[in-house]
């Protein structure tokens, strides 16, 4: 050993005892319905393609599909298809650690293996069955995610996603039978073929040999695979999405009145289609909904920030119980900051907020001469305007008001989630502000001031509302300060409508106790901005110019331009996120919360409104919250 040279092995005996140890013991138990899913996904695809193409039952690759959960007995065609549709539609359950998911995977995966030993006397099949069972089995805590909220639509949905993946599965299996037909039928002949055989009848379409059986047993396998799922998601038990109850309510009122200046999106909590969590000591709240699977947060926790790591915790333990996607959207740089050090998730940039101050406002200057210009043409059209709090409006006013903001509605479904509250003129809404336009009939204004009588407008028939043309209706923003939440105008009515009443409002501010004003939120106005400035790269020229096209659609460019007239300061706003994949999913998930996306039944097929369900930390938050309500 003395002067001699050590000699390396090229294997490490404690590393391969080491790998040896952890091949036994599996993979670990978060990673465990991952891997299942996709083993769920690979055995559906197989079993799928088995049958729907004979020629890959006849292939090398039959040796495998036969061993697989799905293809059984002389029906193995349409089990094939059958157990293969059931399967992916499994496994996205099976990601999500779904409950019902688990119980379902653990019925299927005997039974697979019950009918391979009994029509095909497949040990493999028997065995590679009971690989999936077994960390199931093992590791059946891993799935503990509660039920999403549940409504009669997902029925609907399912009804026309697999209907229409039935018939184009089904025209598959005809196609790939062709050389069995007798006769060579269109495009409409398969077509109806496939209809009816998803019904259980015969189609058009006449084979040579057993084919015409493997053909209608498959396509009849579709069609009540299809109705069987569409009425089981029908008629399973509801687990009805959460409502803000009044004790709830009450409780963020109180919140707010302590800290509502803090955050300008506080008030917007109080929409009663949101559920909240408290902290533990129930000095802080975050108030979410769930939307697709994505916990769906706006602005930041109300309360006392040194509260909000309580509440935050609270919000993730309830997305971990039910395996949402934890996400916020509009939340401020604190809350960022707070969001992404107590729970390691990201943060974006998503836009900018507008805010007014309104010691600073005044439309002199050459900045605002176009919004000056506007106001006064508006005014010399005989407009007047009024600001009020709602407590200082009669209730026929205020009915008339919500009636016309009703009929101005420009979509189908009310738009707003994170800036909107939903409602107007609740009698607990009283510190809230509406910003009316009224036109004058019969009198105008000349450029000097003079009244001037039948212009050829002024003398128009008053419409449904009466003189009523545009509403604003602002929310409280702490005790001095005041958020945008919705602008409704008669389409009739003459342009300029909305700058005629921002500037009424802003105006009207200081005798109301307003000194801050909070306008619509312009989403990528930083890119907007740097993009049409001398100097821009073409990267974000490029993105500015896709920003562009995409504002045909949505209200990205307009609203950017709009808040800009009035000169306000931006204050950005954050989405928080897990991961980049879900981006995607959060932002189908916010434009859905926003109403650009219905996904609701008609109102006929809608199910009546039930009970709030309690969120998984009701039961043991029961007396403390009461305990807080009483305090506070």
């Amino acid at each position: 050993m003395s002067g001699g040279v050590p000699v390396r092995s090229g294997r490490n005996p404690l590393s391969a005892a080491r790998r040896a140890r952890d091949l036994l013991r599996g993979p670990r138990p978060e990673a465990v319905p991952a891997l299942v899913a996709r083993a769920c996904t690979l055995v559906g695809l197989v079993d799928i393609a088995a049958g729907v193409f004979p020629r890959f039952r006849h292939s090398r690759m039959h040796a495998l599909a036969e061993v697989l959960p799905g293809a059984l007995g002389p029906f193995a065609a349409a089990m094939s298809l059958s157990a293969g549709v059931l399967l992916l539609l499994l496994a996205h359950g099976l990601r999500r650690r779904k409950r019902r998911a688990w119980r379902a995977a653990v019925v299927l995966l005997p039974a697979g293996a019950i009918a391979q030993f009994t029509y095909r006397h497949s040990i493999v099949g028997v065995l590679i069955s009971l690989a999936l069972l077994v960390p199931l089995l093992r590791h059946r805590d891993e799935f503990r995610a509660l039920p999403d909220p549940t409504s009669r639509w997902r029925a609907l949905a399912n009804f026309m996603l697999m209907g229409t993946g039935s018939i184009l599965l089904g025209l598959l299996v005809v196609s790939a039978h062709a050389q069995h037909m007798v006769g060579d039928p269109s495009l409409a002949d398969r077509l109806e073929h496939v209809i009816y055989g998803l019904f259980g009848f015969e189609g058009p379409i006449v084979y040579a040999g057993n084919t015409s059986w493997t053909v209608a047993y498959s396509l009849g396998a579709l069609g009540l695979l299809t109705a069987i799922t569409t009425i089981y998601l029908a008629f399973r038990p509801e687990h009805p999405a959460a409502r803000l109850t009044s004790d709830d309510e009450s409780r963020l009122r109180a919140l707010l009145t302590r800290h509502g200046g803090r955050d300008s999106l506080g008030h917007f909590a109080l929409r009663r289609d949101k559920a909240v969590v408290f902290s533990p000591s129930g000095k802080a709240a975050v108030t979410y909904r769930v939307v697709s699977g994505v916990m769906l947060a706006s602005g930041d926790p109300i309360g006392d920030v040194e509260a909000w790591p309580g509440a935050i915790e609270r919000f993730m333990d309830e997305a971990k119980a039910h395996s949402w996607t934890p996400a916020v959207m509009g939340c401020s740089e604190t809350g960022a900051e707070v969001w992404t050090r107590e729970t390691g998730l990201d943060a974006l940039e998503l836009g900018d907020e507008a805010v007014v101050d309104v010691a600073d406002f005044s439309l002199a200057g050459r900045a605002m001469r176009n919004v000056r210009q506007m106001v006064k043409r508006i005014e010399r059209l005989g407009y007047e305007t009024r600001v009020r709090r709602v407590r200082d409006l009669g209730e026929a006013e205020l009915d008339r008001i919500r009636r016309a903001a009703e009929d101005w509605r420009g979509t189908d479904t009310e738009r707003g989630f994170s800036m909107a509250l939903g409602r107007i003129g609740d009698p607990d809404d009283g510190d809230c502000l509406i910003a009316t336009a009224h036109r004058i009939e019969g009198v105008a204004r000349s450029a000097s001031g003079r009244a001037v009588v039948g212009d050829g407008r002024a003398d128009q028939v008053p419409g449904p509302y009466g003189d009523l043309k545009a509403v604003l209706h602002f929310v409280p923003w702490g005790p001095d300060g005041a958020s945008l939440d919705l602008m409704r105008r008669d389409r009739s009515a003459d342009p300029g409508m909305n700058e005629l009443l921002i500037v009424a409002a802003l105006e009207a501010a200081p005798r109301l106790g307003v000194q801050r004003v909070s306008l619509n939120f312009a989403m990528f106005r930083a890119a907007l901005a740097r993009g049409e400035k001398i100097g821009a790269g073409p990267v974000l020229r490029a993105w500015r110019g896709l920003l562009v096209f995409l504002s045909r659609w949505f209200q990205i460019e307009s609203l950017y331009k709009f808040n800009a007239k009035f000169r306000p300061r931006w204050e950005p706003r954050f989405v928080v996120y897990a991961t980049s994949r879900d981006l995607p999913r959060i932002g189908l998930a916010a434009m859905q919360a926003e109403g650009f996306v219905s996904l609701a039944l008609p109102r006929v097929l809608r199910r009546r409104p039930r009970p709030p369900a309690p969120c998984a930390h009701a039961g043991r938050d029961h007396d403390l919250n009461e305990r807080t309500a009483q305090t506070a």
